[in-house]
């Protein structure tokens, strides 16, 4: 009898020291990945971009709020915040409390589906069926009864108020040491508020430089981008796969990009033009599934340097 039960109750005890790692250690294990990416024109200096994406910020999380005070002292030349900031609604003071030192720094910004809207409670295995049926998530589904309505303004407004520009279906520039830094952006393409047609027609030929922005990395905005001819595009959205298999990697990207792409630094070919993508596997997780296992939390300080020259 004994035998009989010895085996359930191992897989049982190794399923739960797995959830206890995943939520209690790896969940807040914070780190900063760095990244080199040659695209700029020749003769400009490096420049040092500090991309945060999905905060997932949850009232009284006070060491990831720690953390992200801390990215400050990496003084980057400008940062780039690629949404989803919340997994409260109650958390927008605190998300702008953590970001108070970055927004001393030149910035821009787009929101994800969760600054507008609030998680709701959902099973974890639905990201692995909406892989198999080839859904995902909520992209192009309206919002469901009973999902709260964040007062996104508030957060806008802040962000606004350090002078971080919006990039909502629009384009702005940032001036760094006489240099300017055009960014072109749209607003989330996973639940299908990007309007990429009213920010069309490639780069601000008068900048020294262009770069896209966007939330999730759906194929649609990648193909936009890189099809006017912008060298850099960052993006989050996906957590890195969030729940991995060592020497594997993601089961889902929670979008329509491939699993090889979901985080990390790659390519992307569109309209005859080859693009650098940045994912950002981001710092946070839904408040109702907030493990991550084999792929930790994370910013990522990109140097951006001179672009190889054409033989």
């Amino acid at each position: 009898m004994r035998a009989r039960y010895a085996v359930p109750l191992g897989i049982s005890a190794t399923a739960a020291a797995g959830i206890a790692y995943s939520v209690g250690i790896e969940a807040r294990s914070f780190r900063v990945r760095r990244v080199t990416v040659p695209v700029l024109p020749p003769g400009m200096r490096p420049l040092r971009v500090l991309q945060v994406s999905d905060i997932h910020m949850v009232s009284g999380q006070r060491k990831k709020q720690r953390w992200l005070r801390s990215l400050a002292g990496l003084r980057p030349d400008f940062v780039i915040n690629t949404g989803d900031n919340l997994s409260d609604p109650e958390g927008i003071p605190e998300v702008l409390d953590a970001l108070g030192p970055l927004m001393d720094f030149p910035g821009a910004y787009v929101f994800g589906s969760n600054d507008y809207y609030g998680p709701r409670p959902r099973n974890p295995a639905r990201y692995l069926l909406e892989k198999v049926q080839g859904r995902h998530g909520l992209n192009g589904n309206p919002p469901a009864v009973g999902v709260v309505h964040i007062q996104w303004e508030d957060l806008r407004d802040g962000f606004d108020a350090a002078g971080w520009v919006n990039l909502t279906n629009t384009r702005g520039t940032l001036k760094i040491d006489g240099y300017e830094i055009a960014l072109t952006g749209v607003d989330d393409p996973h639940i299908k508020r990007d309007r990429y047609a009213q920010v069309a027609g490639g780069p601000d030929t008068n900048a020294d430089f262009s770069m896209g922005v966007v939330h999730a990395p759906y194929l649609r905005s990648l193909d936009a981008f890189t099809a006017d001819g912008y060298p850099l595009v960052l993006a989050g959205h996906t957590h890195g796969g969030q729940v991995c298999i060592p020497f594997y990697g993601a089961l889902v990207t929670n979008c329509d990009l491939d699993t090889d792409r979901v985080k990390g630094l790659s390519t992307h070919e569109a309209g005859g033009h080859t693009s650098y993508l940045h994912v950002s596997a981001g710092c946070g997780a839904n408040r109702y599934t907030p493990f991550r296992f084999a792929c930790p939390p994370e910013a990522t300080l990109l140097t951006l340097t001179e672009r190889p020259a054409r033989p």
